[in-house]
Formats: C-alpha cells, sequence, structure tokens
C-alpha cells in the first residue's frame, strides 16, 4: 500500500482513529472477561502474584476435604461413644438388679467351730471368753488375707491379728477384714456358728487351713478349737433361674456393646477400633493433627460375657462386675471429652481454612480484577471518541474532493 499517499492530516486522525479503537478493544475485552489483567503481558508483577495466591488457595481447598471428613470421623465415634455409654448403663441397671432380687441360696453355707480348751461356764454373745472357748484361736484366710481371731478378755486389732471378747466385736472385726461370714453362739455348748453373709452366699466355706483361690473362705482352730463338719449353701431354683435370665440379659448387652463399637466408622476410620486418623491443615504438609483411636470393644473397657450357674449368684458377684462397669463408664466418659477437644480444634482449623481461602483469593482478585464501572465508562468515552475521529478523517479529506470537483 506504500503506492498510496495520504496527506498529513489524514495521517494524524487514522493513527488517532487506530489508537482509539485499540483503546476500545482493550476496554471492552476488560468488561468482557472482569480482569484488567489477563496475562502476564498486562502486568507481570500482579499477574504472578495473583496466580500464586490462588494456588495457595486451590491447595488449601483441596485439604478442605479431608478436613471435613475428619471432622465426620470424630462425629461417628463420639457418636458411637454416647451409645456404648447408654449400653454400659443399661448393663448396670440389669447388675443392679441382681442386688434387688432376692438371695439366690434358702440354705447358706456353714460351719460350727467347737471351743476345745478346759475353761467352764456358758459362752453367751456377751461373753465369748469363757467355757471352752476361752484362750481358744480361730484362723479366717481368703485369697487376699488371713486373719487370726483369739478369743480373750479384751478387744485389740492388729495387723492380721485380733483379740475379741463379745460377738459384736468378732463379727465387726470380719466385716473390717473383708471375710465374708458372721458368728453366732450356737445352742451347742461352746461352740460358735460361722455362715456365710447374704453378699456372698454362693461362697465356699473349707476347713483345711488353706487360702482359697476365688470367692471363699477357709475356718480353722489352730489353738484350743476344733472347726467341724461344713454345710454346703443350697441354691433357691426360683431365685436362680431369675438369676439366669438376667446373665441372658447382660450377655445380649455386651454383644452389642462390640457390634456397636465395630460400626463406630466413618470412611473407613473407626477410632473406637484403634485406627488412626491423620489430618493436614496447610499446603506444606507441616500443620498435622495426629489422633489415636481407642480399643473400645467390650474386651477393651475390661466387660465379657458373663456364665449362668457362675455369675450372678450373689450380691458379692454383682457387685464386682458393677465395678467393672463403672471403670467402663469412666473411660467412655474420658475419651468422649477428648473427642470433643479434638473435635473442636478440626473445627476451628475447618474455619480458618476457610476464612484464609477467601483472603487469598481477595487479594488475588485485588491484583486482576476490573473496575467495570470505570470500564463502561472508558467504554463510551472511547466510543464517543471514536465517532469524533472518524468525523475529522472525513473533514480531512475534503480538500482532496475538492481537488476532484476540478479535475472534471
Amino acid at each position: 500500500m506504500s503506492a498510496i499517499v495520504l496527506s498529513a492530516s489524514v495521517r494524524q486522525n487514522l493513527l488517532s482513529l487506530q489508537s482509539t479503537a485499540d483503546l476500545l478493544s482493550t476496554t471492552q475485552n476488560r468488561l468482557a472477561t472482569g480482569k484488567k489483567v489477563n496475562s502476564a503481558l498486562d502486568n507481570p508483577t500482579n499477574y504472578f502474584t495473583a496466580q500464586s495466591l490462588d494456588n495457595r488457595a486451590s491447595d488449601i481447598n483441596n485439604l478442605l476435604d479431608g478436613i471435613s471428613n475428619g471432622v465426620q470421623v470424630l462425629q461417628a465415634a463420639n457418636t458411637g461413644i454416647t451409645s456404648l455409654q447408654k449400653l454400659v448403663d443399661t448393663a448396670k441397671s440389669i447388675a443392679n438388679q441382681v442386688l434387688q432380687a432376692p438371695v439366690g441360696y434358702s440354705t447358706k453355707a456353714n460351719v460350727d467351730v467347737t471351743g476345745t480348751g478346759a475353761g467352764t461356764g456358758t459362752v453367751t454373745a456377751a461373753d465369748l471368753n469363757t467355757g471352752k472357748l476361752a484362750g481358744s484361736v480361730i484362723t479366717f484366710k481368703t485369697s487376699t488375707g488371713t486373719l487370726a481371731v483369739t478369743i480373750g478378755a479384751t478387744f485389740a486389732t492388729g495387723s492380721g491379728t485380733a483379740t475379741v471378747k463379745t460377738l459384736d466385736q468378732l463379727n465387726s472385726v470380719l466385716t473390717s477384714n473383708n471375710v465374708a461370714v458372721s458368728g453366732s453362739v450356737s445352742s451347742t455348748a461352746d461352740t460358735l456358728t460361722f455362715t456365710s453373709t447374704n453378699d456372698a452366699a454362693s461362697q465356699t466355706i473349707t476347713t483345711s487351713g488353706t487360702a482359697p483361690t476365688g470367692e471363699g473362705v477357709d475356718i480353722k482352730g489352730t489353738t484350743t478349737a476344733t472347726a467341724g463338719s461344713v454345710t454346703a449353701a443350697v441354691a433357691d431354683a426360683t431365685s436362680q433361674a431369675t438369676r439366669t435370665n438376667l446373665v441372658s440379659q447382660y450377655n445380649n448387652i455386651i454383644t452389642q456393646i462390640g457390634t456397636t463399637a465395630q460400626d463406630s466408622s466413618f470412611n473407613g476410620i473407626n477410632l473406637l477400633a484403634n485406627d488412626n486418623l491423620k489430618l493436614t491443615f496447610n499446603e506444606t504438609g507441616k500443620s498435622t493433627l495426629n489422633i489415636q483411636g481407642v480399643n473400645f470393644s467390650a474386651a477393651g473397657l475390661g466387660l465379657g460375657s458373663l456364665v449362668s450357674g457362675t455369675d450372678f449368684l450373689d450380691s458379692s458377684s454383682a457387685n464386682a462386675i458393677i465395678a467393672k462397669l463403672g471403670t467402663a463408664s469412666n473411660s467412655l466418659r474420658s475419651q468422649a471429652s477428648a473427642l470433643g477437644s479434638n473435635l473442636s480444634i478440626v473445627q476451628i482449623r475447618q474455619d480458618f481454612s476457610k476464612n484464609l481461602i477467601n483472603v487469598l483469593q481477595t487479594g488475588s482478585s485485588n491484583l486482576t480484577l476490573a473496575d467495570t464501572n470505570e470500564e463502561a465508562a472508558n467504554s463510551q468515552a472511547l466510543a464517543t471518541r471514536q465517532s469524533i475521529a472518524v468525523s475529522a478523517l472525513a473533514l480531512a479529506n475534503q480538500s482532496q474532493q475538492s481537488v476532484l470537483q476540478l479535475l472534471r
């Protein structure tokens, strides 16, 4: 097009029109995209800074899914603990029914101990130190210790020993040393009868002088006293049937404790089955939280199934189960507190991450977004300028049109 000759005024107006068209194109592009920086050519510093902010926001946003799953894992575990606590309370209620049930034995185990001393007189509850029982020593052995009781004229206690004069003193010493029998004066002369208490109605009484390995007591006259034949406990069929039914109910609860703990998982992670939960809070992986699970199966809580005919036979066995249930309940409450604390931490970090993403995206937008009001005004101004430039270009061409009229 070098053969075309334009006058200086036309060329100047053409350049102005081209410049206006370029500005109008840029303005229209900003209005279309909403951004004033669309590439590194527009503003390298703002473009790459905004890209870095967007990348970090995207990385943190990707971690939010994992954090959200972590919240649900903790919620699932907390729901499981709540249900386990209710089941433990139900099991405790069943065990308490055993305490309220009638004694499971129509006759409790008992044995007579007869004095063989040289004394005379009649043994009474107010004075055991008479007759052939005077000065006698009776030894009681359990799986937890030995108690040697001397029938004497005074009252004194020591470590594993005691001297008593009255029947009340004797029974008080037996109770304080956890010997589950009570003494009474027999109708037979110079004889004391020792009978299992209601709480330990199922226990076995022996007279061998050897401490039992489980529940029970061995009673032996070691000085001027002799233990007679033991009368074994006689179970009450009706009461034991009730207790057997309670054992069955208790075992059903224990089974449900195990299955509830197994089902308290989310997305394959179960904090009640010793699983570990690791959460990452930032894009570098340096900010993490490790939550170690626990074993809250029935065995993990120290609980187990009971055996009919062996457990819940008397109040002592029921109290032993209640003690275990109390320990299990304390463990559940402690873990619920720990889970609640961890859940609060995770939720706080989740909210922090969301707010941080908003801050990063806002910062990126401030660097790249266009002011649509300003760009709209620019567009109107450039459109007007373009119209004026076209008119000016037409005026510049009028001189050449006049020459054309002369040639005609």
